[in-house]
C-alpha cells in the first residue's frame, strides 16, 4: 500500500528538483540513516536546495510533498526540515514540526546541529524555543558569555519567564551595573507577582527597595496587582517594608500615604496605628491645638474606629490660626485666632466672626494656601489672570490639586471662566492645557475614569502615563487605539511590563469563547499584526477559520468593529482562509459599502457575484437601500456596475421609491436618524443635483407618467418641488395630460407661518370659546322643551353643524399645511413667495404676488400657486412667454404673457 501511494505522488511530481527530494526521501527511508551520520554541512545542502525551490516558485509543493512523507515516516530529518523551514518562512504560528526536529537532536547531544538550526529559525524572528535551547547549547558546551545575550533576548519575548529575568538582575548587581539590575529586578517582580510566588516576589521586593527606596509610586502600583493576585495580607506584609523604609528617610507625608493603606486592608493593625499617630505628631509638631485634636478624635483608642478616627482628626488639625477656610454665605476666609473651644474667622464682609470649634468643622471648608478660590480672594485678578494665561501648567495643577487632586476639564474650566479668563481667552488655553495634560508626565488620569485628571508627586513615565489611560479606559476599542498610541511611541518600552499587561488584557479573550463577538476577532487581529510586525510578540493564536465559523452574524459583528484597520484586516483574514470567501464579500457590502471589498472581488475575476449583488440590491432595494445610494453616487461610470445591466430609469426609479419609504420610516419613528440621513441624501441627489430634471429632459411621455405619478405619491414631499417638476414636465413636453389635475401637485398645502398661525388661533378659537358656547345654546334649548316648535334649539344645532364642518376642514387644512421658508426662494425661477412682473399681449404691465390658497387676494395681486393662472406662471424664468386662457369656453380666446422680471416677495 505504501509502494502504491509513493508511486501515486512519484507520478505528480514533474520538477526535478522536486524529484531529487523525492529520491533523497526515500534513500534516508530506505538506508535508515543514523544519526550519527548527520552534520552542519548536510543541513547547509538542504539550504541550498530549499534556495532553489524558493527560486523555481515550488515551495508549496516542496512543502507539500514533505508533510506527506511524515505521515508514513514522522521523524524523517529531511522532511521535517523542509516542512519546518517553509512555514517558518509563511510565519505560520504552529512550529511543532520544527520543534520535533530540534529535540531529536537534542537527545542526541548534537549540539553542534542544535545550535545551526536554533540560529537559523532566530533568522526568521524571535523564537521562545530556540532562545531556550540555544542557551542549553551554550551551557553544555561551556560557553558563558554568549549566554547572557541570549537570556536578554529570551525575556523580552517571554513575558512569563521570571527565575531567569531574576539572574540577569544579579549578573547586572555583580557588574556594578545598578540601572540596569533594577529594570531586570522590576521585570521579575512583575512576573513572579503573576505566578503567584509569593517568596520570590518578597526576594526582589527588598532589592528594589535597597536599590530604588524613592519610587514610592512603582511600590503602590505592584502591591495593588499583588493584593490581588496573591493575597491583601501579603501585600500588608510588603508595605509594611516600605513604610520603613520612607520612615528611615523622614519621608512623613509619604509614611502617613502608606499606613492608611495598610489600615485600609487591616484596619485593626495596631502596630500601623500607634505607627500614624506618631507621624502624625511630627508632621503637625508646631501645631497649637494637636495633642487635644488627638485626644477628640480619639485616634489613640482601639474601641474607635481607626479610618473615622483619622478622618476625624485631619478635619480638626486644619483648624489653625492663619488657616483658610470657606462657608457657603460668606465664601473664603481666614481663622485669626483660636482660643479654646472657640475660633474666630475673618472673612471679606463679615470680620472677626466667632463660632465653636463643633461648629466650624460642620460649617467650614478649609482651604490649602494654594487653593485656587483662596488665590482668587487674596490676589489681585490682573496678576491672577496673567499668571494662569503665562503659567498653564501651574494653573492645571492648582485647580486639579484644590479638587481632591481629582478633576476634568469642566470643572477646569468653571473655575476659570469668567473670573479669571474669559470666555475668548479659554479657547486657546484650553487647547494647550489639553496638550500638557496629554504629553506631560507631571499629569496623570484616574485609574477609573480617562476624563479625570490627577497630579503626580513624581514625574511618570510616557510609557506609563499611557498605560494608566489604557487602564482607566472603559470602551474596548478605545484601548485598542491606546495601545496603538503606545507601540507607536519611539521612547515606549515594548518588552516592559506596561506593554504586557496591554497585551494580557487582549490575549485573555482568546483563552475561552463558544461564540465569537468583536471583542475576540478585535483581540486575535490585533495580536496577530503585532505579531506580523514585531515577531517576538508572535503568539499560539486560534486558527482563524475555526474563529470564524463561531461567529454568529458576520455582517453585525463587521459593523461593531470599531477600527477601520481592524475592519480591512478582518476582510483581509476571510479572503486568506475562508474559501467561500467572495460570497461573504458580497452579502458583507451592502452593509458596509467598502470599496475595498469590490476591488478584491474585481480583481479575482468575480464580475458575476458583483453583478448578481447589485442586481439583487435594486429588487430589495427596502433593506439595501443605502447601498442602492451608494452605487448611484459613487459607481455609475465603473464598468462592473455596468455589467449589471440596471438601467438608468431603474436607478431613478428606485431612489425614488427609497425617497417615499424614509419618509414613512421617519413619519413611523422608525430607525428615524438613519432613514433621515439616507431621505437627505436621495433629495440632494434628485433635487439640488437636479439629477431628476435633467433626466425628465431626455424621457419619452410613458417613463414621464411613470416619473410623475411616483413622485405624486410621495407624501411628504415638498409641494414645491412637486409643482416645480410639474413645470418642468410641461416644459418639456406641452401637451401631457397629468392623470389627475384637480388634485393639483399633492394634498400639501404651503402656507406662510403668519398665515399658519392665524389658522391655529381660529381653530383654538373655535374649539375653546365657539363650541362650549354652542354646547351652552343647545343645553339651553332643550331645557325649553318641545323641539318640534323650538327654534332656539333649531338654530343651535345648524350653527354646530357649521362648527364641526369648519373646525374639520380647518384640521384638515393644517394638517397638511407645510410652512414657507423665505430663506428657500429663488428668485431665478417664478416659485412660492416671488413677486413677478407681467407685460401682457397689449403692452400693460401687471404685478402678482405668487403665495397660497389662505393668502390669495386676487384684488391686491396676491394669487394662490394652485390657481390655473399661479399654476401657468410657476418655474418660468425672465423673459420667457407663455399663454394663458381665461375663458375655457373660448379657447381661442388666449393672451400672450412675457416675464419682465422676477423678485423675492416680502413676506413673514
Amino acid at each position: 500500500m505504501v509502494d502504491m501511494e509513493e508511486t501515486a505522488v512519484e507520478q505528480e511530481i514533474t520538477s526535478p528538483l522536486l524529484i531529487k527530494v523525492q529520491d533523497m526521501l526515500n534513500e534516508e527511508k530506505w538506508t535508515r540513516a543514523a544519526l550519527s551520520n548527520y552534520s552542519t554541512s548536510q543541513f547547509k545542502e538542504l539550504d541550498v536546495l530549499l534556495k532553489e525551490a524558493r527560486d523555481e516558485k515550488v515551495y508549496d509543493e516542496l512543502k507539500k510533498l514533505s508533510d506527506e512523507h511524515l505521515v508514513h515516516t514522522k521523524n524523517s530529518i529531511i522532511a521535517l526540515y523542509f516542512s519546518g523551514m517553509i512555514a517558518l518562512s509563511r510565519q505560520l504560528i504552529d512550529d511543532a514540526v520544527l520543534v520535533n526536529l530540534v529535540t531529536i537532536f537534542v537527545d542526541n547531544h548534537k549540539w553542534g546541529i542544535v545550535r545551526y538550526l536554533c540560529e537559523g529559525i532566530l533568522e526568521y524572528g524571535e523564537s521562545k524555543f530556540a532562545l531556550r535551547t540555544l542557551a542549553d547549547c551554550c551551557k553544555n558546551e561551556n560557553e558563558e558569555e554568549p549566554i547572557i545575550e541570549i537570556w536578554e533576548r529570551l525575556v523580552k519575548v517571554d513575558f512569563e519567564e521570571a527565575d531567569i529575568t531574576k539572574s540577569l538582575a544579579e549578573h547586572y548587581e555583580k557588574l556594578g551595573d545598578i540601572e540596569t539590575a533594577l529594570d531586570y529586578y522590576k521585570k521579575a517582580l512583575h512576573r513572579y507577582i503573576n505566578r503567584g510566588t509569593f517568596t520570590n516576589v518578597r526576594e526582589v521586593w527588598a532589592k528594589i527597595i535597597e536599590f530604588c527606596p524613592e519610587d514610592v509610586d512603582f511600590f503602590l502600583h505592584v502591591e495593588k496587582r499583588i493584593a490581588k493576585n496573591i493575597s491583601e495580607e501579603k501585600a500588608v506584609l510588603l508595605l509594611q517594608d516600605v513604610y520603613q523604609s520612607c520612615k528611615k528617610r523622614n519621608e512623613i507625608e509619604t509614611s502617613i500615604g502608606i499606613l492608611k493603606l495598610i489600615l485600609q486592608y487591616d484596619d485593626r493593625d495596631s502596630l500601623a496605628r500607634r505607627e500614624i499617630t506618631e507621624c502624625f505628631r511630627l508632621k503637625y509638631a508646631a501645631h497649637s491645638q494637636l495633642e487635644e485634636y488627638i485626644r477628640i478624635s480619639n485616634l489613640t483608642q482601639n474601641w474607635r474606629n481607626v479610618r473615622e478616627a483619622i478622618t476625624d482628626f485631619e478635619k480638626h488639625i486644619s483648624f489653625d490660626k492663619g488657616s483658610f477656610v470657606f462657608h457657603r454665605t460668606w465664601g473664603v476666609g481666614r481663622i485669626s485666632s483660636i482660643a479654646g473651644d472657640d475660633i474666630a474667622v475673618d472673612f471679606a464682609k463679615k470680620r472677626g466672626h466667632s463660632m465653636s470649634l463643633k461648629m466650624a468643622v460642620n460649617a467650614l471648608q478649609t482651604l490649602s494656601k494654594g487653593h485656587i478660590w483662596v488665590l482668587k480672594a487674596t490676589q489681585k485678578k490682573e496678576a491672577l489672570h496673567d499668571r494662569v494665561k503665562e503659567e498653564v501648567a501651574w494653573a492645571l495643577k492648582t485647580v486639579i490639586k484644590s479638587f481632591g487632586n481629582c478633576c476634568d476639564i469642566k470643572r477646569i474650566k468653571a473655575e476659570l471662566v469668567p473670573s479669571v479668563l474669559s470666555a475668548g481667552e479659554w479657547t486657546a488655553w484650553n487647547t494647550k492645557a489639553r496638550d500638557i495634560l496629554k504629553s506631560d508626565p507631571g499629569f496623570g488620569v484616574a485609574s477609573n475614569n480617562i476624563d479625570l485628571f490627577t497630579v503626580r508627586d513624581r514625574p511618570i513615565s510616557i510609557d506609563e502615563k499611557l498605560y494608566n489611560e489604557f487602564k482607566a479606559e472603559r470602551n474596548f476599542f478605545d484601548r485598542v487605539a491606546t495601545m496603538r498610541s503606545y507601540e507607536a511611541m519611539k521612547e515606549a518600552e515594548l518588552d516592559s511590563e506596561f506593554f504586557g499587561e496591554m497585551l494580557s488584557y487582549f490575549s485573555a479573550y482568546l483563552r475561552s469563547y463558544t461564540l465569537v463577538n468583536e471583542q475576540i476577532i478585535a483581540s486575535y487581529l490585533l495580536l496577530r499584526d503585532l505579531g506580523a510586525r514585531h515577531p517576538r510578540f508572535a503568539a499560539s493564536l486560534p486558527d482563524f477559520a475555526e474563529l470564524f465559523s463561531k461567529i454568529d452574524d458576520v455582517n453585525g459583528l463587521f459593523l461593531n468593529l470599531k477600527d477601520s484597520k481592524l475592519k480591512e484586516e478582518f476582510l483581509r483574514q476571510i479572503k486568506l482562509f475562508i474559501p467561500s470567501w467572495a460570497d461573504i464579500y458580497v452579502r458583507l457590502f451592502p452593509h458596509v459599502m467598502l470599496p475595498s471589498i469590490i476591488t478584491s472581488l474585481e480583481k479575482e475575476g468575480c464580475d458575476d457575484k458583483i453583478a448578481q449583488m447589485i442586481q439583487s440590491c435594486y429588487e430589495n432595494y427596502r433593506d439595501n437601500r443605502e447601498a442602492a445610494v451608494w452605487f448611484f453616487k459613487n459607481a455609475k461610470k465603473e464598468a462592473w456596475f455596468e455589467k449589471a445591466g440596471i438601467n438608468f430609469e431603474k436607478r431613478i426609479i428606485t431612489l425614488i421609491y427609497i425617497l417615499d419609504i424614509t419618509y414613512r420610516d421617519i413619519d413611523n419613528h422608525r430607525d428615524t436618524t438613519e432613514n433621515r440621513k439616507i431621505n437627505k441624501q436621495v433629495y440632494t441627489v434628485l433635487f439640488k443635483d437636479r439629477v431628476l430634471e435633467s433626466f425628465i429632459g431626455s424621457a419619452d411621455s410613458d417613463t414621464l407618467v411613470r416619473i410623475y405619478t411616483l413622485i405624486e405619491d410621495v407624501k411628504d414631499l415638498d409641494p414645491a418641488d412637486k409643482l416645480k417638476l410639474r413645470s418642468i414636465i410641461q416644459e418639456h413636453d406641452p401637451d401631457f395630460k397629468f392623470a389627475d389635475t384637480e388634485r393639483k401637485t399633492s394634498r400639501a398645502l404651503l402656507a406662510t407661518s403668519l398665515k399658519y398661525e392665524e389658522k391655529q388661533q381660529q381653530l383654538a378659537h373655535l374649539m375653546d370659546v365657539e363650541v362650549p358656547a354652542n354646547s351652552k345654546e343647545i343645553a339651553f334649548a332643550l331645557s325649553l322643551g318641545d323641539l318640534r316648535e323650538n327654534a332656539e334649539y333649531k338654530a343651535a344645532k345648524e350653527r354646530q353643524d357649521i362648527l364641526n364642518s369648519t373646525i374639520t376642514r380647518l384640521k384638515d387644512e393644517i394638517e397638511r399645511a407645510q410652512i414657507f421658508d423665505p430663506a428657500t426662494v429663488n428668485a431665478d425661477r417664478v416659485s412660492f413667495g416671488t413677486t413677478v412682473t407681467l407685460v401682457n399681449s397689449g403692452g400693460a404691465e401687471e404685478t402678482y404676488t405668487i403665495l397660497g390658497p389662505w393668502e390669495s387676494d386676487p384684488e391686491n395681486g396676491v394669487i394662490s400657486y394652485l390657481s390655473p393662472f399661479g399654476a401657468a406662471m410657476i418655474n418660468k424664468k425672465n423673459e420667457e412667454s407663455f399663454y394663458f386662457i381665461f375663458d375655457q369656453s373660448n379657447k381661442e380666446n388666449k393672451i400672450s404673457y412675457t416675464v419682465k422680471s422676477i423678485e423675492k416677495a416680502s413676506v413673514k
